[in-house]
């Protein structure tokens, strides 16, 4: 994805979402990654940098007050809206938030955590990476249905009905919100990723666009 790459795709929602949610909205790109080595392996020095400088800038103050940004705080009005807490389960920037503050720097998960992370940090929207080559179809949003289950045979996780899930035209992927089931996640070998990210009332698509677009040019570098 160069700087004149097409802008990402717009995933389908179920009737009843669209309805219901008309500001939801989730966009995806799919990236080539063309940096060596495992995505779970030690990352790149320009990268690592980049998160030491987050590390250095984002201290206590900031921890504690960004939940009033305008980002961070349309999507806690979000998460009250579709019944969670978020002063329990915490949106992704202030998670992050959390973790500077208890570790005392923004800690290293390895390449794709971390570029997934600064994507994070730079925009306040949270990217997630599913391995392109499993996906089955565009991605879009839709309620969870009777007997589902979220995963594959080995780690399946039965789903309740009406759960907002991140889907393909095959199975549920991943809860909103919530990390990939292992079926379609990322592995340290996958070279193709399709990244995704949740637009909701509040937030520009400027934002959104920036963090896939950041992530992406990350990954696509040599």
């Amino acid at each position: 994805m160069s700087e004149d790459a097409p802008p990402p795709e717009i995933g389908w929602r179920a009737p009843e979402v669209e309805e219901e949610l008309p500001a939801l909205r989730l966009l995806y790109s799919r990236v080539e990654v063309a940096r060596r080595g495992s995505l779970t392996g030690a990352t790149p020095a320009d990268v690592a940098e980049r998160l030491r400088g987050f590390s250095s800038r984002f201290r206590g103050a900031r921890g504690v007050n960004i939940r009033r940004e305008p980002v961070p705080s349309a999507y806690r009005v979000f998460f009250r809206h579709i019944g969670l807490d978020p002063d329990v389960v915490r949106t992704p920037i202030e998670e992050a938030a959390l973790e500077r503050m208890l570790h005392g720097g923004f800690r290293s998960g390895g390449l794709l955590e971390d570029v997934l992370l600064l994507a994070l940090l730079d925009t306040g929207v949270a990217v997630w990476a599913l391995d392109a080559d499993k996906i089955d179809g565009p991605l879009g949003i839709r309620p969870s249905v009777e007997g589902e289950v979220l995963g594959s045979a080995g780690d399946a996780v039965p789903l309740p009905a009406g759960r907002l899930v991140v889907a393909d035209e095959r199975s549920a992927l991943a809860l909103l919100f919530d990390q990939p089931a292992s079926v379609a996640a990322s592995s340290a070998k996958s070279r193709s990723l399709t990244l995704f990210a949740i637009q909701v009332a509040g937030v520009p698509t400027l934002y959104v666009e920036e963090a896939l677009w950041g992530a992406a040019v990350a990954l696509e570098q040599p």
